[in-house]
């Protein structure tokens, strides 16, 4: 699918270029939509770590691919910062790209525009993943254990990750948890409504979830991890 999504925080989508973004509902009919939150500068890394490479394909590649590979039909990703270039050299043919022109006032502006796009474009989904692209240990079998955990609760449940003591995300959200989401600020990410929430939670474990890509040494890791990987 081609064009970007241009997204206001408190607006509707819109349409950019060729492409209106209420057309692409055409695509597989999917329970849970994932939102993959991709708009950061990556500052403290010195390049887009969206386009970090591993294993021969960049972070949000990878991100991409494991969440199809658990089974999930409709992707959307939250752009913000290089947005062109992330736009000019990642594979987005298959996702909804949304742009997020607040992304510098935090985190909250992405997961609004994620959650907006998700109430315009599949207004019936039960629930909505929410996760970034710089989990180099995420795997589509965490993820299907997530959307396990929540297809088996009897009533609508949060599934949240938990790794190094907390809970974070991937994580789904039922349907009645989008105006929570929507209500966060500023740099309040998901991990602060999973910390307060009234909503029934079931925790689901992530070996190395806590591993990230935020600086030159997180990326040095990465790669000797990935090296390791390859050699055994």
């Amino acid at each position: 699918m081609s064009g970007l999504g241009d997204l206001g925080v408190k607006s509707n989508l819109v349409c950019c270029g060729s492409t209106r973004l209420t057309r692409l509902g055409a695509m597989r009919n999917s329970a849970i939509p994932a939102i993959i939150l991709a708009a950061g500068a990556s500052r403290r890394l010195g390049q887009p770590k969206q386009l970090v490479r591993v294993g021969g394909e960049t972070l949000l590649d990878r991100t991409i691919r494991v969440v199809r590979d658990a089974g999930v039909d409709e992707v959307f990703v939250v752009l913000g910062a290089h947005s062109e270039s992330i736009a000019a050299n990642a594979n987005l043919k298959t996702v909804h790209p949304i742009i997020n022109r607040n992304w510098e006032e935090g985190i909250a502006t992405s997961i609004h525009a994620g959650v907006w796009a998700v109430k315009e474009v599949r207004s019936t989904a039960e629930a909505t993943m929410l996760l970034v692209c710089d989990q180099p240990r995420l795997s589509s079998r965490h993820l299907r254990a997530l959307i396990n955990a929540h297809a088996s609760a009897s009533e609508p449940t949060i599934a949240a990750s938990t790794y190094a003591g907390t809970l974070g995300i991937p994580a789904i959200f039922p349907a009645g948890q989008f105006g929570s989401l929507l209500a966060l600020c500023g740099d309040a990410g998901a991990r602060l409504l999973l910390r307060d929430t009234e909503c029934p939670l079931v925790a689901v474990p992530f070996a190395g979830g806590e591993v990230d890509v935020d600086t030159p040494a997180d990326l040095a890791a990465m790669a000797a991890f990935s090296n390791e990987r390859r050699s055994l």
